[in-house]
């Protein structure tokens, strides 16, 4: 689960524990020594809300390797917490950082889209893990800096979207297209840790939101669309204060 830490897991099982960082995980390399011992794959939500999970299962088949799925929770589902009903979402979109020379808008049609039809929308924030500086993505490269061996550049430190960060560049993307999928005045819930025993709910406007501090990762934004009696009753438990 979210709360679960590298070496609890490893006293829990009572087995090794290796962390599979995205490139071992979107390589197929997890799947080594498959054919000849039982492997687990451990991740935080329900293992086929990402699609690399689900190519692993292809791999799998192709392998000739038997598997199974565990399911869990995750938050596509774990977002019910807040009060808004599942059934009246509509396509969840992704927000990535923005660089000087990369500042995607792409998720604002399909918000403005949502929002029409009354439908709530699932933002997800982006994640970097490992992440190359400019200067080390133009650098040639013999291997991977994924290899087991110490690179001779390190990676950034990790970087965990906030909330915060998440509404100040949609507003921004919003006073560009002026469509009214995000406004100011939008109603919106954001949460952060979901389902751990340290998560944090807050409803209300993205510029009320914007304020909040939701505290450490991970974090998640919902824009809501038409909003019922019954939500707003559920929703205004996490009234901002």
């Amino acid at each position: 689960g979210i709360n679960a830490e590298y070496m609890g897991l490893t006293e829990f099982l009572g087995t090794s524990v290796e962390i599979a960082d995205r490139e071992s995980v979107e390589s197929g390399s997890v799947l080594d020594g498959c054919d000849v011992n039982d492997v687990a794959l451990i991740v935080v939500g329900d293992p086929l809300s990402a699609t690399t999970h689900s190519d692993l299962i292809v791999r799998c088949r192709a392998q000739g390797i038997k598997w199974e799925v565990f399911h869990n929770a995750s938050i596509l589902t774990a977002i019910g917490q807040t009060g808004l009903q599942l059934y009246r979402f509509g396509e969840a979109i992704s927000l990535c950082f923005w660089t000087d020379h990369f500042q995607p808008d792409s998720w604002y049609p399909k918000l403005c889209a949502n929002r029409t039809r009354g439908l709530h929308t699932l933002c997800l924030l982006d994640i970097k893990v490992k992440e190359l500086t400019e200067e080390q993505m133009v650098q040639p490269r013999s291997r991977s800096i994924f290899d087991d061996a110490p690179p001779q550049t390190e990676p950034l430190p990790p970087r965990f979207m906030t909330i915060s960060v998440a509404i100040d560049q949609m507003l921004q993307v919003e006073s560009v297209h002026k469509q009214g999928g995000c406004t100011r005045d939008t109603l919106a819930v954001g949460v952060a840790r979901l389902g751990s025993a340290g998560q944090k709910i807050v409803s209300g406007t993205l510029d009320q939101l914007r304020t909040v501090d939701f505290g450490g990762p991970l974090h998640s934004l919902c824009v809501c669309g038409d909003v019922s009696e019954a939500e707003k009753e559920h929703l205004d438990i996490f009234a901002v204060q």
